[in-house]
């Protein structure tokens, strides 16, 4: 994984994300939740380019609207190569040159694989040598979808999703991802989540300070059964961000109408992702709600997780 000197450029890819299943527990006295989430890496990339510097930089291209994205020492890439620089000792900085496909604030943990990314690619362009264990140790201190990112495939996180478990998925799962051109915050779609608790109180069971992940989830990755999955999937989080962006139910209803085998909000949302049962009914949809004017791309899982990539 890693080479020995440092050398001019380094080309590094990780995938976004899909929480195919998310239970949040209840909120607890530090102001966070414990999650049961089965995350699957799919076919939705970043590209993380890095350049030898005296300083650290970003700047940002792809095929997503990139304006409103921090460049400074805020943002999340930068965040991942100051921490390797102090973990190694490493003097120097990097320049990061990102192609962004995974939508931003869209729940697919883009940012997230930015860091990771990020990550494996200064490391091989220091020369620095880190163990992929100290990496995912790092990456686990960026945020919790930082080390799925790293990792890839299928995983069960619990915790705050960071303490992962690869998870068992056989073959290929094909998905269509409905894209906002709008963006949810994680921390607003979780304070939605609490109020919506209080204010159903009375008619849902309260929250369970350390949840699950469904066994039903497990037996249908494993099966790689996409009917079997589509009866399965589930997302707290949905509800709450129904509330904030109500327009996303009738985009939910639109793909189910259409062939999917079932639709769910990835993550805090907003993009939905839908559950198709192959590369036929994946096309037949994406043509269908790009006629809706929905902006909508395929997308297949899972796949693996950050690499190096060797440009021609």
């Amino acid at each position: 994984m890693m080479i020995p000197e440092a050398s001019t450029v380094v080309h590094a890819r990780a995938p976004g994300k899909i929480n195919v299943f998310l239970k949040v527990g209840s909120l607890q006295d530090d102001g966070y939740h414990e999650l049961a989430t089965a995350f699957q890496a799919v076919s939705l990339y970043e590209d993380v380019w890095a350049y030898p510097a005296d300083d650290f930089s970003v700047e940002f291209s792809g095929s997503i609207d990139t304006s409103d994205l921090v460049t400074d020492g805020s943002n999340l890439a930068i965040k991942a190569a100051r921490a390797l620089a102090r973990k190694t000792g490493f003097r120097g900085g990097v320049r990061l040159v990102i192609s962004k496909n995974v939508p931003i604030a869209g729940g697919m943990g883009g940012g997230s694989a930015d860091a990771a990314a990020t990550l494996l690619a200064c490391d091989a362009l220091w020369g620095t040598a880190v163990s992929k264990e100290e990496l995912l140790a790092i990456a686990a201190t960026l945020g919790a979808d930082v080390p799925f990112a790293f990792m890839g495939g299928t995983a069960i996180g619990t915790g705050r999703g960071d303490q992962l478990s690869p998870a068992l998925a056989k073959g290929q799962f094909h998905w269509v991802l409905a894209l906002a051109d709008f963006g949810l915050s994680t921390p607003g779609v979780y304070a939605e989540l609490d109020r919506h608790r209080d204010r159903h109180a009375q008619d849902i069971f309260p929250a369970i300070m350390q949840p699950s992940v469904d066994a039903h989830v497990l037996q249908a990755l494993r099966a790689g059964e996409p009917a079997m999955l589509a009866e399965t999937l589930s997302n707290d989080l949905q509800a709450p961000a129904l509330h904030l962006a109500p327009g996303l139910a009738r985009v939910l209803e639109l793909g189910e109408e259409n062939g999917a085998l079932a639709g769910i909000l990835s993550g805090s949302g907003p993009t939905v992702a839908f559950l198709v049962a192959d590369t036929d009914s994946a096309l037949e949809l994406q043509v269908a709600l790009s006629a809706l004017r929905i902006h909508a791309v395929r997308a297949t899982g899972p796949v693996h997780g950050a690499r190096l990539i060797h440009d021609a």
